[in-house]
């Protein structure tokens, strides 16, 4: 068994149970690593809260830029939706906190990464081919996959042991975000049938009163311009996000069919990501010569479909 691990810690629930039960049920030593790739949030206290939650180490690491350029950027470009909905917010991402983790071990002495996902998700395979490919000497753990705890006994199990929290058995919602979305589960919207309580979104709450034009200027596919105001990629889309989504679009409600083989409810929202995806393929429209364009529609949900499967 594994007596050090780095773990892909967000914050949330289940990173923060699986910090306290890896040492007690598994006696690992846990180095908690969170990598900002543009979801926001107070970095400090998410440290604080895996300290207190049992790591004998807590790391910010701040990819923001990388992410913005290396994951994003290609992604864009190839127009890549996912089931033509679903802008691939979760998962393009992976790769790069995996690469992260991989360099905590090396430079903490750890024989292991860990993550915090479920057994019926497409990141349990995302996180584990990545840690394949990039560090195959690493054992791989995932409590949350081997505990058999309920969301509500999770829940219980931090107010046991005074791990602090933010999901509660009234909000028992899950939730990633990243620099190109967010992403909403569990709870009634497990249910295909309810209707998504308004309270589950946060990106996409119109506020805005009154039209507006926003004007993109691109660089070889890539969006450098916003308004005549030249923005680094990552500044870009979260003003993008910030705009749009203040009109109530860029949500997505879909059953998608995940790599595991089963069909799952998603709620996204998704403002920047949907309107620089439309602004990429209009320009396009007007650039690309015919067979060319057809050529890359044709790859277009391919590419999607590798990345998403990760």
């Amino acid at each position: 068994m594994s007596k050090r691990a780095v773990l892909a810690y967000s914050g949330g629930l289940d990173t923060s149970v699986a910090v306290r039960w890896m040492g007690e049920e598994m006696g690992t030593e846990v180095i908690a690593v969170a990598v900002d790739v543009g979801q926001g949030g107070d970095f400090e206290a998410i440290r604080e809260r895996a300290l207190a939650a049992g790591a004998v180490e807590a790391v910010v690491v701040d990819a923001r830029v990388e992410y913005a350029e290396d994951f994003v950027v290609p992604a864009l470009r190839a127009n890549a939706r996912y089931e033509g909905k679903y802008p691939l917010v979760s998962s393009l991402s992976r790769p790069l906190i995996v690469k992260h983790l991989v360099a905590a071990a090396r430079a903490h002495g750890a024989d292991a990464v860990a993550h915090g996902c479920t057994g019926k998700g497409n990141d349990q395979v995302r996180f584990e081919v990545a840690t394949g490919a990039l560090a195959p000497d690493l054992e791989v753990l995932a409590p949350v996959r081997g505990w058999g705890l309920t969301r509500e006994q999770s829940i219980d199990y931090a107010e046991r042991h005074d791990i602090p929290v933010t999901v509660t058995k009234s909000s028992p919602y899950s939730i990633d975000q990243n620099l190109w979305g967010r992403t909403i589960e569990c709870g009634v919207l497990e249910d295909p049938w309810e209707s998504p309580p308004e309270e589950i979104y946060e990106t996409t709450m119109p506020t805005a009163t009154e039209p507006c034009d926003l004007v993109l200027g691109f660089d070889q596919g890539v969006p450098v311009t916003l308004d005549g105001r030249a923005l680094p990629l990552h500044e870009l889309v979260d003003e993008v996000t910030r705009v749009v989504g203040s009109y109530g679009w860029g949500r997505i409600d879909m059953v998608e069919n995940r790599r595991v083989g089963i069909k799952s409810r998603e709620i996204y929202e998704c403002p920047g990501s949907l309107a620089l995806l439309m602004a990429h393929a209009d320009l396009e429209d007007l650039t690309l010569e015919r067979d060319l364009a057809h050529e890359k529609a044709r790859l277009e949900p391919r590419y999607a479909e590798l990345v998403y499967d990760g």
